[in-house]
């Protein structure tokens, strides 16, 4: 009982039973005014945000993306596995594990960048393991699984690394002083960078050729030169970005433009679909090419035998591409 002016009022005593009750409307009238932020399920938009989406290849459940599909980066493919980098810097690894590809070892954190090796010929189902690389902060690589070639053997001293690349039975890593180092399988010269090793600001690697990019906008490739995917086409200038396939290889270009060459096939692989303006990104898989643009969709094209080339619906969205052998990635 209190006294407020002059007047006693009774003060009934509120129960823990009535107060939960009062609770719990407050939290289904939120919900009902603010239903994106009362949802554990993952097709609201708040619980979306960064996941990735795998298209193509699926028979070893490399488009399974496991656990809360959300904070993701960066994506990657290998023949029949995928990985994902998340923004607290751990690595998600699905699909196939035959070679321990998918065995992300301890510690998990710290990674800034991701890349996944493999070979599948000449087509799905593959069943060569693959081998993966990730990238710490304190600049040493990190690889596991298939190591037949030496491919996780990564050379001493295993510091200042900026940027990792795989394909195939062998690894590339970009030092902080410009200089490419490469190791495991060499049979055509993939792991023999020209001199002068120098001045080089990205790599990418096909399956048994590599390539390099200048500080000057210029492209060095090397390794197999069967179907041309190591002649740069003229003018080798203004590019700022490469990838590999397994015999075709791309630049993009400071305009937007995406520059391919090598083998053609009957599958389109280096004809990049009108208009070819405005991207952003690109990537390569053995025999199809992805590129985003800067309107965040997707344009793929060449062997699109299981629909890799098909972006998924709704085609916008996107910040970022991947792919592996057989199969794309994207995030949105």
């Amino acid at each position: 009982m209190e006294t407020e002016g002059g007047m006693t009022v009774h003060v009934a005593p509120v129960t823990c039973r009535q107060a939960c009750s009062t609770l719990i409307c407050f939290i289904i009238l939120a919900c009902v005014i603010f239903p994106s932020g009362c949802s554990d399920d993952p097709t609201t938009p708040r619980a979306k945000s960064d996941v990735v989406l795998v298209w193509g290849n699926c028979g070893d459940g490399q488009c399974d993306v496991p656990g809360f599909n959300s904070g993701f980066v960066k994506v990657t493919g290998g023949n029949n596995h995928s990985l994902g980098l998340k923004s607290d810097g751990t690595i998600v690894a699905w699909g196939d594990n035959g070679g321990g590809q998918c065995d992300v070892p301890d510690l998990n954190e710290d990674f800034v960048a991701i890349a996944a090796g493999g070979d599948c010929v000449p087509s799905p189902p593959c069943g060569n393991p693959s081998h993966s690389l990730g990238l710490k902060s304190d600049g040493t690589i990190v690889a596991w699984g298939n190591n037949g070639y030496g491919q996780c053997d990564v050379p001493s001293p295993n510091a200042d690394f900026v940027a990792v690349a795989a394909m195939g039975y062998y690894s590339l890593g970009l030092r902080a002083d410009s200089t490419i180092v490469a190791w495991g399988a060499n049979q055509h010269g993939q792991c023999d960078v020209p001199a002068p090793n120098a001045d080089f600001v990205a790599v990418a690697a096909g399956v048994f050729h590599a390539l390099g990019l200048k500080s000057d906008g210029t492209i060095v490739a090397w390794g197999s030169n069967q179907y041309g995917q190591c002649d740069v086409p003229s003018p080798n200038a203004d590019f700022v970005a490469v990838a590999g396939g397994r015999s075709h290889s791309l630049g993009l270009k400071s305009d937007g433009t995406i520059a391919a060459w090598g083998l053609n096939a009957d599958d389109g692989r280096i004809e990049v679909p009108a208009p070819n303006a405005d991207f952003v990104a690109i990537v390569a898989g053995e025999a199809h090419s992805l590129g985003l643009k800067s309107d965040s969709t997707i344009v793929g094209w060449g062997w699109n035998y299981l629909g890799q080339c098909n972006p998924p619906a709704p085609n916008t969205g996107f910040v970022a591409i991947g792919a592996g052998s057989h199969h794309s990635l994207a995030i949105r």
